[in-house]
């Protein structure tokens, strides 16, 4: 996978982690919807780029042959890499004060942007 495609793609996740915790969430917080969207975009630049130094990204996108939800490793990989860096950058940022499941909450709503974009959009 090409630097630009995994910019772009890490773009689009930010934008729709964005969409999503503004008008899903409900969230006002410039912290906690700036490092969720920061969030959706480093976090599937990583795993991208771990897949791609390691030689690793063509044993891992190999689609679910079912068309409504074509996911694959990499796709999973990308959401769990998400959901745990919103998750810990949430904790020790704007939400540490906050309950966990409303942490877990947020930083889940990251992950399915970024989830959702890698399955259908790159």
């Amino acid at each position: 996978m090409s630097l630009q495609a995994m910019s772009v793609g890490a773009l689009l996740s930010a934008l729709v982690a964005l969409f999503l915790l503004l008008l899903v969430r409900r969230e006002r917080r410039v912290g906690v919807v700036a490092t969720g969207a920061i969030a959706a975009f480093l976090m599937p630049m990583a795993w991208n780029s771990i897949l791609n130094w390691t030689g690793a990204i063509s044993q891992f996108s190999h689609d679910l042959p079912f068309p409504p939800f074509p996911i694959s490793w990499q796709d999973t990989g990308t959401g769990v890499f998400t959901l745990a860096g919103a998750a810990v950058a949430l904790m020790a940022g704007p939400c540490r004060r906050d309950a966990a499941r409303s942490v877990a909450g947020t930083a889940a709503l990251t992950a399915l942007a970024a989830l959702l974009v890698d399955i259908y959009l790159y």
